[in-house]
Parts: structure tokens; C-alpha cells; sequence
């Protein structure tokens, strides 16, 4: 994992915006952390996980919210994003 440069242009996938309302995680959520990703992960040539720890849901909770991108193509491309409170699990510690 590596500190990441943050994404500006992107559009999502329609599979990206029904899981981010199925899981709720606001869009601005993913505006957020494409703008101010704390890690990045690279899965494969062309696709990242961008990821980073916000304060969301009702009552308020501490989660790690993975974004994942194709990074391939202008603009890139978000495919899906989660959230996980399992935070140790795939966070990297430097």
C-alpha cells in the first residue's frame, strides 16, 4: 500500500451508485476519498483501491471506505465501493 494522488475526474458505474445506496455510503463519501485517499492499493494492472478512514452511518461510526477504480482510462472509472469496520484487515501500517 502506498499513499495515493487524488482522483478528480471519474464517473461512475451504475453497479457503483446501486452498491453505494445498498450499502449507504453517500456519493459525497466517494468524492472524498477519491479526493483525499489515505492509501491506495494497486489489484491488478489498470484497477486501485483507493481507501480511507470516515465517520459515517447512523449512529456514527469509524469505517475504512474502499473504493475501487479503473485507473486505465480518461476519466477513470469507479466500479464498486464498500465499507468495512474491519479497519486492521486491510489497513497498512507503515
Amino acid at each position: 500500500m502506498s499513499t495515493a494522488q487524488p482522483i478528480h475526474r471519474y464517473v461512475l458505474t451504475p453497479h457503483a451508485i446501486r452498491e453505494a445506496a445498498r450499502r449507504g455510503i453517500p456519493l459525497s463519501t466517494i468524492a472524498d476519498v477519491l479526493a483525499r485517499p489515505e492509501q491506495r492499493q494497486t489489484v491488478r494492472s489498470g484497477r486501485t483501491v483507493f481507501q480511507a478512514r470516515r465517520v459515517i452511518g447512523q449512529p456514527k461510526k469509524m469505517y475504512l471506505v474502499r473504493v475501487i477504480v479503473d485507473i486505465d482510462r480518461e476519466p477513470a472509472e469507479v466500479v464498486t465501493v464498500y465499507r468495512t469496520s474491519r479497519i486492521a484487515k486491510y489497513w497498512e501500517s507503515d
